[in-house]
């Protein structure tokens, strides 16, 4: 294997949930060199790659579908904020979250709803009010255990959430 896709591996490796951009900056390779390298990669099987709406993320090959789906949502500030306050203080009602995350209602919304729709979270009805629990907890703690600081703790473009949410 040449020095490249050693040095693009383990970037992937090391970050799991890393999208194009985010590899072109690390490696410090061009566009189409970067897209020549990680096309090899993916046709001998040493990464996988999650081609999914508006973004294509890059996975060491071990990593499940379920961690990959729990990886993703680490990887985004919001997500990230409200699975961590849940972890915090499980059974948060809507509010709280909102409070807690110090983001617009209607973030929130979205990205709990990205939650809740990727199976992470769940919504529970206790004294006739919505109640949000983290449905995978111990996974969610694995990885936060394992990924950080690469993943969890490295700052987050708002731009990102900002693009998402459009």
């Amino acid at each position: 294997m040449t020095e490249r896709n050693l040095q693009i591996q383990q970037i992937i490796d090391q970050n799991p949930g890393i999208q194009f951009r985010e590899i072109m900056r690390s490696s410090g390779l061009k566009n189409g060199v970067l897209s020549h390298y990680l096309a090899k990669l993916e046709k001998m099987g040493t990464i996988k790659v999650n081609r999914g709406p508006r973004q294509v993320r890059f996975y060491p090959p071990h990593i499940t579908e379920e961690e990959s789906i729990v990886i993703k949502a680490l990887r985004k500030q919001t997500p990230r904020d409200l699975l961590l306050a849940l972890i915090m203080q499980d059974r948060l009602d809507f509010s709280q979250l909102v409070k807690q995350v110090k983001k617009s209602p209607s973030t929130v919304s979205l990205y709990l709803s990205q939650l809740v729709d990727d199976g992470l979270v769940e919504i529970e009805i206790i004294s006739m009010k919505k109640k949000y629990h983290i449905k995978a907890r111990n996974l969610v703690d694995k990885l936060i255990e394992e990924y950080r600081p690469t993943t969890v703790e490295k700052a987050s473009s708002g731009y990102e959430d900002i693009f998402n949410a459009l």
